[in-house]
């Protein structure tokens, strides 16, 4: 059996001992506290030797029950007072005495060793005699000079002295190692070889003259300590995964602000300032107005009765007021249409991967803030079947492999679909929406090719590649399971 330097001295040791505590056995083998114990916990596997563990309780007085140890314990102290009294005392004037926290106490023992009862208002002795010194008191008073309890009634009493934290209570752990019957015979063969030094190098000298037959083995399979390494959280991984595919694909990388106008935010996307999402309830509204681009009339032109466009709008008033508000922004959206119209000439590619807010309960499925990302093409020759073809090679590159279509509706584009991908065990999955914008969005703008937008939430794929049920984990500093989390989703 291979048996380490360290282990060789530990069980030398301990076959002169016998049996020995860990300290005594440290010194005779000459190595410090810690490399001791691990050599005896490996001969411990190794059955050269047992670790026997025994626990001791430690009680010490705690500040109050060194205190009372000295003065005596609350109901002691208030029924010397009582029997010191001539006339009827009442609770009101043992607080006037005594701290009220301690009358309290003290009441509550006092009637629990019948020592005093309250008749007609008053506080009364049971007896004129002080009664004798009960087991707690002995207690304490042992603890005070550090000695050890002995009888039974002392400690059923010291049971109530740690409920009542006069006494704290604190655990030792004693070890002794004992050599083994297999130990000892090692032992006795490790002795008849101590001439003979293990080698731990290997060196051509080692090898000519054959003393690498004594060369220290090496287990592979031993366990060693995990390692806990910095690395990125697996939600920003994602993130920075999905900029990477898109880049990749030839888009570029755009930002907006996070307050935006009602008018970027709803109103140039043809989103009608009666629709619910328009709502307070839905959306965070700041107390503050924003300008808007001269050309919104056009805008409210489409709103009222289609503008130039031949649709017919949402008809109604279309209001100026409503359209500046400014809102946290509730979709990556309003920072690509916004980048369209300031950049209408084509070819265009780009996406924003960015939070987003909305009025939400926090529950296992939503949260007030998530991550949304959202792209755009701007070309002549772009169709449907683009968007099709551009939506499935991101999904692949994300890691799904099964994706597929279905009719859809949004307020601003027009065919829409929501893309569905095919999850094991959950089936197939809606991840976003998608289509071409409709000529009532692009027209107002001044951009005069088809624009195809799709748009996701990032948090929801983090859940399905993750395989989380509750969203919440993404934003909790849950160490243990950002340990265990891969490294690549």
């Amino acid at each position: 059996m291979q048996l380490t330097p360290n282990e060789r001295r530990v069980l030398s040791a301990l076959h002169d001992l016998k049996r020995s505590t860990p300290a005594e056995l440290a010194m005779e083998s000459d190595l410090n506290p810690d490399a001791l114990m691990q050599s005896a916990f490996l001969l411990e596997e190794k059955g050269l030797a047992e670790i026997h563990e025994s626990v001791t309780e430690i009680h010490t007085l705690t500040k109050e029950g060194y205190e009372y140890a000295g003065s005596g314990l609350p109901e002691r102290q208030t029924l010397s007072y009582l029997q010191s009294c001539s006339e009827k005392v009442t609770i009101p004037d043992l607080k006037d005495k005594f701290p009220p926290a301690m009358v309290g106490i003290s009441m509550g023992w006092l009637r629990r060793k019948k020592w005093a009862a309250i008749v007609d208002g008053a506080v009364v002795p049971a007896s004129d005699a002080a009664p004798e010194r009960g087991a707690d008191e002995e207690v304490l008073a042992i603890l005070l000079e550090e000695e050890v309890l002995t009888d039974d009634a002392q400690k059923k009493a010291l049971k109530d002295l740690i409920k009542r934290k006069l006494v704290d209570v604190a655990e030792r752990k004693e070890r002794t190692i004992v050599i083994t019957e297999g130990g000892t015979k090692l032992a006795g063969a490790i002795a008849d070889q101590s001439d003979i030094d293990e080698i731990v190098q290997l060196t051509s000298d080692v090898i000519r003259s054959r003393r690498w037959e004594n060369i220290r083995a090496y287990d592979i399979h031993a366990p060693v300590p995990r390692a806990s390494c910095a690395k990125i959280h697996p939600y920003q991984h994602l993130i920075d995964r999905m900029r990477r595919i898109l880049l990749d694909m030839g888009f570029t990388e755009i930002k907006g602000d996070i307050v935006q106008s009602s008018f970027w935010n709803f109103d140039a996307l043809f989103q009608p300032q009666d629709h619910p999402a328009r709502e307070m309830q839905d959306t965070f509204y700041l107390d503050s107005d924003a300008d808007i681009p001269t050309y919104y009339g056009k805008v409210r032109d489409v709103h009222e009765f289609g503008g130039d466009t031949g649709s017919t709008g949402w008809g109604g008033i279309w209001s100026k007021e409503l359209s500046q508000k400014e809102v946290l922004r509730t979709h990556t959206t309003a920072i690509t249409i916004k980048h369209l119209a300031d950049n209408p000439d084509p070819p265009k590619k780009a996406f924003c991967i960015d939070r987003v807010y909305r009025r939400e309960a926090i529950d296992p499925t939503h949260t007030p803030e998530f991550e949304q990302l959202e792209g755009v093409v701007m070309d002549p020759g772009v169709s449907f079947a683009n968007l099709l073809r551009y939506l499935v090679e991101f999904y692949h590159h994300i890691g799904f492999k099964d994706v597929r279509f279905r009719p859809g509706y949004f307020p601003y584009t027009e065919p829409s679909v929501e893309p569905e991908v095919y999850v094991e065990g959950l089936g197939w999955v809606e991840l976003g929406g998608a289509g071409i914008f409709r000529e009532e969005v692009t027209a107002p703008l001044g951009i005069e090719c088809p624009v195809l937008a799709w748009g996701l939430g990032v948090s929801r794929v983090a859940m399905l590649r993750l395989g989380l049920r509750d969203l919440r984990k993404l934003y909790q500093s849950d160490i243990n399971w950002l340990r265990e989390s891969p490294v690549c989703v």
